[in-house]
């Protein structure tokens, strides 16, 4: 995408009136030529009265770049927050300590260098080039006044050469040496390094824009790779938001937002309406955290922090699309999620300049209640469903969609339920690395061949949520997880279908058809305590997630099942990534195969009556009968002598 510039009067957003000019893009975007010409150039009053004000974010923010320019090592301090607080208060004391940090980084690199080494800046296929070079870029654009020509230059070659080799990867170079690189995933917009790319492009584009040769390109790349790869992906494989990385590498999308922002406030062009993906994700996260709210759907890789606590990254996530749909109905749901959570303010010292950015946004917190209780993300194969919006509902999640990211696991028709605390949960929780992707980590059908070995689930495929529908009082979903298992040919069918019983019973039935010699299935529920067996299935006790949190225990009743079918109990334990974690199994022979079981907290539900495909409860003062076909999804739900008939086909939830 080849821009045209065109050059008018104008004044630096930023800086009084001085006779500076813009630059317009025929697109709509302008780019002013007076630095400092970026960071949130919309909210420097709203920053200097929050100051002025000695609001608590912003005197955190301020202690903090304070002490650190005192000479206090701070971890993953970036030097563009002294940048942002020497532009707003005008202390030169701020930009000496940026400059001389950002300084440091290119000597380090120049030496790198001239030795025939690659600089830091290339390490991890160049990972960390959206922060190390957006660090330039921002001290570059906040402190210009303050830095010299000649450190211009070689700031600028360096960053340049950065970005160039990002794109360029077969032909990247480091002085006169070549050093090409894998080029991983600068195709890609669903993986976390390509929005590191992009902030690097971006930012320096716009920072040295009419003093580089190479910025004009970036911001051309920024753009063409925002138009004409992101926007197309987002649109097609990311309908109702979220990652397919999963909730651990996903987060980093927070950082893409913060890129339609800082474009907004630096070209006057808001670009976050370009996909629904934007909006959509503030739902789709909103629905992800549990109603404990410390804590998020365990989905992907955990490598961070394996438990899924609430952090940082996930607050300013929910911050930046706060930020960018002050006006939607749902964002003063997401400011009260961010204000009733276990982190009401940053804990890392690092994070506390998104608070002091972002306590400013003119969004009331409300309450989360209202909003719907059930969500579906089909481009991350995503289902939530709750009871409610307080603390102590029950909360479900089922798996059925796209298996495409590294970051993913195997995990298609699993299971989760959550209620105070974890009581089926993903044992990826219980790791120490956060990593591991087999299939005995999730609460699934497990298939495994004659020689014991889990039959894969493969990368490159999908699942597919074939059934949803929502009825009073209940939810109603189905699986086919068969295509996800494409290169084994003893699998013929894999599907799982549920009945959510609104506050606490889930109904789960299972239609597995394997080969009938050599194949085993395996029907897993993974808990953070010990099954306890009983005649009927197991008792599991939950984790209760805080000390003052209660505590509840989910029944597993096996209505039917096939005769094979053996009950154990699998310790986790026995491998040393594990701190904790058991796995409820049913082992039954290969073969065409259904299954039929009630989850239910709490004794919310006693089974009356059952038969090989369908079982009558009593929940509360109702009775329920759930039927289910065996060949085909769908049944039948009978509440109190009513049938609601349930068949294929995807209903659109409420918001």
């Amino acid at each position: 995408m080849k821009s045209s510039w065109v050059v008018v009067a104008a004044c630096g957003m930023w800086a009084a009136c001085s006779g500076g000019s813009i630059v317009m893009d025929e697109a709509g975007a302008t780019f002013a030529t007076d630095h400092p010409r970026i960071f949130l150039q919309s909210r420097r009053d709203a920053l200097a009265a929050a100051l002025a004000a000695r609001q608590p974010a912003a005197m955190r923010f301020r202690a903090l770049v304070d002490s650190w320019v005192a000479g206090k090592d701070v971890y993953n301090f970036g030097a563009w927050n002294a940048a942002l607080l020497g532009e707003i208060t005008g202390d030169d004391k701020y930009c000496a300590a940026a400059i001389k940090a950002i300084d440091a980084q290119v000597t380090a690199a120049t030496g790198q260098i001239a030795s025939g080494a690659a600089p830091d800046v290339a390490g991890d296929s160049y990972l960390k080039v959206g922060d190390m070079i957006g660090d330039l870029a921002l001290v570059y654009d906040g402190c210009a006044g303050a830095l010299s020509g000649e450190r211009r230059a070689v700031w600028l070659a360096y960053a340049d050469q950065a970005v160039y080799n990002v794109w360029n990867y077969k032909i990247a170079k480091w002085g006169s040496a070549k050093m090409p690189w894998s080029g991983w995933a600068i195709d890609d917009p669903s993986d976390n390094y390509y929005y590191s790319f992009l902030r690097a492009t971006m930012l320096l584009g716009l920072a040295a824009h009419g003093e580089s040769s190479r910025a004009e390109g970036w911001l051309d790349q920024f753009q063409s790779k925002l138009h004409d790869e992101l926007v197309p992906t987002f649109n097609r494989d990311l309908v109702g938001g979220g990652s397919r990385e999963g909730t651990g590498y996903g987060v980093a999308m927070r950082g893409l937002f913060e890129l339609y922002d800082l474009w907004d406030g630096a070209t006057g062009q808001r670009i976050a309406d370009l996909t629904p993906h934007t909006r959509a994700s503030m739902r789709s996260f909103i629905h992800q955290v549990v109603p404990t709210l410390d804590r998020i759907a365990p989905t992907g890789d955990q490598s961070r922090d394996s438990t899924a606590a609430f952090f940082d990254y996930h607050r300013n996530y929910l911050q930046e699309l706060v930020a960018l749909y002050p006006g939607d109905p749902v964002a003063p749901r997401a400011q009260a999620l961010l204000a009733q959570s276990s982190l009401p303010e940053m804990g890392s010292q690092f994070m506390f300049s998104y608070d002091f950015v972002y306590a400013n946004t003119d969004v009331a917190a409300t309450s989360l209640d209202g909003l719907g209780t059930a969500y579906y993300a089909p481009g991350i194969g995503e289902l939530y469903a709750r009871s409610g919006w307080d603390t102590h509902a029950t909360w479900i999640n089922l798996i059925a969609g796209p298996f495409t990211q590294s970051h993913a696991h195997q995990d298609q028709g699993s299971l989760m339920i959550y209620k105070d605390g974890w009581l089926g949960y993903d044992a990826i929780v219980a790791t120490h690395s956060g990593v591991l992707q087999t299939l005995d980590l999730h609460s699934l059908v497990r298939i495994v061949d004659s020689s014991g070995r889990n039959i894969e689930q493969q990368r490159g495929t999908s699942a597919q949520l074939v059934a949803l529908h929502r009825g009073t009082g209940f939810l109603h979903a189905a699986a086919d997880v068969t295509a996800v298992y494409k290169k084994s040919s003893a699998i013929q069918k894999v599907q799982r279908e549920i009945v959510y019983l609104e506050p606490s019973t889930v109904v789960v039935y299972d239609r597995v058809t394997t080969s009938a010699s050599g194949t085993s299935q395996i029907w897993q529920l993974v808990a953070p305590t010990r099954p306890v067996l009983t005649d009927l299935g197991a008792k599991i006790t939950g984790a209760p997630a805080t000390k003052d949190s209660p505590s509840h225990v989910l029944d597993i009743s096996r209505v039917t099942a096939p005769a094979s079918a053996a009950p154990s109990v699998f310790d986790f334990t026995g491998n040393s990534d594990f701190s904790g974690g058991f796995r409820y199994d049913e082992t039954s022979a290969g073969g065409d195969n259904r299954s039929l079981h009630v989850l239910t907290i709490d004794g919310a539900a006693q089974v009356a009556t059952s038969a090989a495909d369908s079982v009558t409860l009593s929940v509360g003062t109702k009775t329920v009968t759930v039927a289910f076909r065996p060949g085909a999804i769908g049944g039948s739900i009978t509440i109190d002598g009513q049938t609601t008939t349930l068949d294929a086909g995807l209903d659109t939830l409420p918001e």
